[in-house]
């Protein structure tokens, strides 16, 4: 996130939304931000040495990717899909730190993240569809507009249910773990009953509050039937 916002610091300071945030409005300097990332990407290769030899060769790839993001919005409309790959490492890489190797059924939960952050990412642009048009800015909702962005969105959230759905039968989970890939469907559903093309104020509550539900709910829901089937 900080490498994110130093990358976008000129950007952001264009974009009224944004402009607030503390590189813009000169709360925090670059030169602090670009060392704080230094020192805590050094950690994370440090952490990622002292767990396994895997999770050590594949930290600069991880660090690559996030970096990458910041980028990506220069030149595609779907850096949105960037930024879900992002997060879809995520678990993947846990795997690794816990297990030391890496089983490919986990990529499935992989790509459910990918498209899951990708969906609510296309949500959150919305917002930014005047600024986006008026720079260099890339996106979904600056290509193709609002309501078609939206429709993305959706089919990117039918994608992650179906995903999730696949992980549980492919780690031949049970009937809690079903009930909760059924949960984060009706919440993604909640999550698109609140942003429409000709009303965006509820954005936020969609984006952050729904949102960190889903990944709450699928966490309890799944450790619930792991628990369980001891």
């Amino acid at each position: 996130m900080a490498f994110n916002r130093l990358a976008d610091a000129t950007i952001d300071a264009t974009n009224p939304r944004t402009k607030i945030r503390a590189l813009p409005a000169g709360k925090l300097s670059k030169s602090f931000v670009a060392w704080f990332v230094v020192v805590t990407s050094a950690i994370l290769i440090f952490a990622a040495h002292k767990l396994n030899p895997l999770a050590f060769d594949l930290s600069p790839v991880a660090l690559g990717i996030v970096f990458l993001y910041s980028f990506t919005k220069r030149f595609t409309r779907w850096a949105h899909v960037v930024l879900g790959l992002a997060m879809g490492i995520a678990p993947a890489a846990a795997w690794i730190a816990v297990r030391g190797s890496l089983d490919p059924r986990i990529l499935i939960l992989t790509a459910a993240v990918v498209f899951w952050g990708a969906g609510f990412d296309i949500l959150y642009a919305c917002q930014d569809y005047d600024h986006d048009c008026s720079s260099d800015v890339y996106s979904v909702p600056k290509a193709f507009g609002i309501p078609t962005a939206l429709g993305i969105a959706r089919l990117f959230h039918v994608i992650t249910v179906l995903l999730l759905a696949w992980m549980v039968v492919a780690f031949g989970l049970g009937k809690i773990a079903v009930v909760g890939v059924i949960f984060v469907a009706l919440l993604l559903i909640y999550e698109h009953s609140l942003v429409r093309h000709d009303d965006l104020s509820r954005v936020n509550a969609a984006f952050f509050t729904v949102n960190g539900l889903v990944s709450m709910a699928f966490l309890f829901f799944i450790a619930g039937d792991l628990l369980l089937a001891r």
